[in-house]
């Protein structure tokens, strides 16, 4: 019976929500001890989806593309990640990818394209009206990924 030696990432999708930051925390511990590689990926939004998501982060940059800000931002939040986590072997060796479209539609797409072990999530939790007005990509992709997914919130204060 031959084995695969190839290690399969943990793909961690994000929005630089503390969310996702509890979904990479949650991933670093798991490939820590399954000794597997993790890959944060961002997904630039359809501007028709979410315009002006990225409007915040322009301010005294002049006209730029959505792609060079979403980049910009992607490096930043992993500097200060790996910088609050300076033990981790497994934040020091992620890698990063930006893919720009559909959130769902890309993080499906990437999961078979880097051959994912998993997925790891954030997810805000919308219950009621607002989840059936917005609807979770979380939920969406929990439906339709062919690998596991784990779904991590934020702890919040009482």
């Amino acid at each position: 019976m031959a084995t695969d030696d190839k290690k399969h990432p943990i793909l961690v999708p994000i929005d630089f929500s503390p969310h996702s930051e509890a979904a990479l925390e949650f991933a670093m511990k798991l490939a820590e001890a399954m000794e597997l590689p993790i890959i944060v990926l961002h997904v630039v939004h359809d501007p028709g989806e979410s315009p002006g998501f990225y409007a915040g982060q322009v301010e005294g940059r002049g006209v730029r593309r959505m792609e060079d800000i979403a980049s910009e931002m992607l490096t930043e939040f992993m500097e200060k990640f790996t910088a609050d986590h300076l033990e981790s072997k497994a934040i020091k060796r992620a890698t990063t990818m930006l893919r720009v479209g559909l959130p769902v539609t890309r993080i499906l797409e990437a999961v078979e394209a880097v051959d994912a072990s998993m997925v790891v999530m954030g997810s805000l939790g919308r219950t009621g009206l607002q989840y059936m007005l917005i609807g979770s990509k979380a939920e969406q992709v929990v439906r339709l990924c062919p690998v596991p997914v784990a779904i991590v919130k934020r702890e919040t204060s009482k």
